[in-house]
């Protein structure tokens, strides 16, 4: 069995693996990459100390025991951690992303409700079978304040300011912070991905697993784009992105990102109330400070920088042109009706 893991940032860990004839431990591993470790017999003790664990060893009693065997030693581009993965992986029958083909969507602007509704049916269409991985590009047709799924509407969301700047607000499936979204000014992405690809990570790890592509976009377009735990795009000049994340029990991981392209930070000041006490609580006193959209750190036009973020995806991983279908249109309208654009669900933490 063959398990791959790329560190984010790092190094290629590849963990192959052979158990027992009952299956129920390992009988022999080769850890494998292009890291560094001094000193490089020490792959050897830590491949010794895999040896007979059992096949149903989390990925932290592997981590514990590639770490003791490691002694001293010191490892370059990867951890002891990396190599858990790895061999979970290995064992756990994970797929890579060279495993998929994933359908590329440039969607059509659509409304809050909708997007919010969308996101829920792609990722149970992938945990059913009847969708591939997708990666979806968000167009909105209106301003909108997004809410995590845990967030108190009027903690964060001033009713006057939002109405003044037209902003419809809704409830979205993940948790983490508000998100304040103008058309033009900002860019979202979704990735529907099996449970699989994300194998072995906790929910930290899949964010920095599951943002690396876009961080090598973002360094095409010149820009050193860092993950900042637990959640965060950033780069020197302050924070590009916020990203979230759900779990479906049915098999699917739904990853959205918004960034800031470019921000009226003034009208952003008058919608968020939070926004305002994260702020002060920084001794900052404009919101640019703290979000440097990309219009400013690359000089392009928002609908370059997408296609410059779609074709770094495709140059890495197999692909083909994808569409929302008219089903899954179908079937996200009815969940907004019974779900999204509902009291209950938009006062669910009132």
């Amino acid at each position: 069995m063959h398990g791959e893991y790329k560190v984010p940032g790092g190094k290629l860990v590849v963990a192959d693996v052979e158990l027992d004839a009952a299956g129920d431990t390992i009988d022999r591993v080769v850890i494998s990459g292009d890291f560094f470790l001094e000193p490089a017999e020490a792959i050897l003790d830590i491949t010794r100390a895999l040896h007979g664990l059992a096949a149903t060893a989390t990925v932290a009693e592997l981590a514990a025991a590639a770490k003791r065997a490691a002694g001293d030693a010191t490892f370059i581009g990867f951890t002891p951690e990396a190599v858990g993965i790895a061999v979970r992986r290995a064992l756990g029958h994970a797929t890579s992303w060279h495993d998929h083909t994933f359908d590329v969507i440039h969607d059509v602007p659509r409304d809050p409700y909708m997007q919010m509704s969308l996101d829920e049916v792609l990722s149970e269409e992938v945990a059913a079978g009847r969708r591939g991985p997708t990666l979806r590009v968000w167009e909105w047709g209106s301003n909108a304040v997004i809410i995590g799924s845990f967030q108190s509407w009027r903690n964060e969301v001033d009713d006057e300011g939002a109405a003044k700047h037209g902003m419809t607000v809704v409830r979205r499936v993940s948790g983490g912070g508000a998100m304040f979204v103008q058309p033009g000014n900002t860019i979202t992405y979704s990735l529907h991905v099996p449970t699989s690809l994300v194998e072995g990570l906790s929910f930290e790890q899949s964010y920095a697993f599951l943002d690396d592509w876009v961080l090598g976009a973002l360094r095409e377009l010149g820009i050193e784009a860092t993950y900042v735990p637990i959640n965060d795009i950033a780069s020197p000049a302050g924070k590009i992105a916020g990203a979230a994340q759900k779990r479906y029990a049915a098999g699917a991981v739904l990853h959205h990102v918004t960034m800031a392209y470019d921000i009226d930070a003034d009208a952003m000041l008058e919608v968020l109330r939070i926004g305002r006490e994260k702020l002060s609580d920084k001794g900052t006193k404009s919101a640019n400070k703290r979000v440097d959209p990309l219009r400013s750190q690359t000089g392009m036009e928002r609908a370059d920088v997408i296609a410059s973020f779609l074709d770094h995806f495709r140059g890495r991983y197999a692909t083909q042109p994808g569409a929302v279908t008219e089903a899954e249109i179908e079937a996200a309208r009815e969940r907004i009706e019974s779900k999204f654009a509902t009291e209950e669900w938009l006062k669910l933490v009132p």
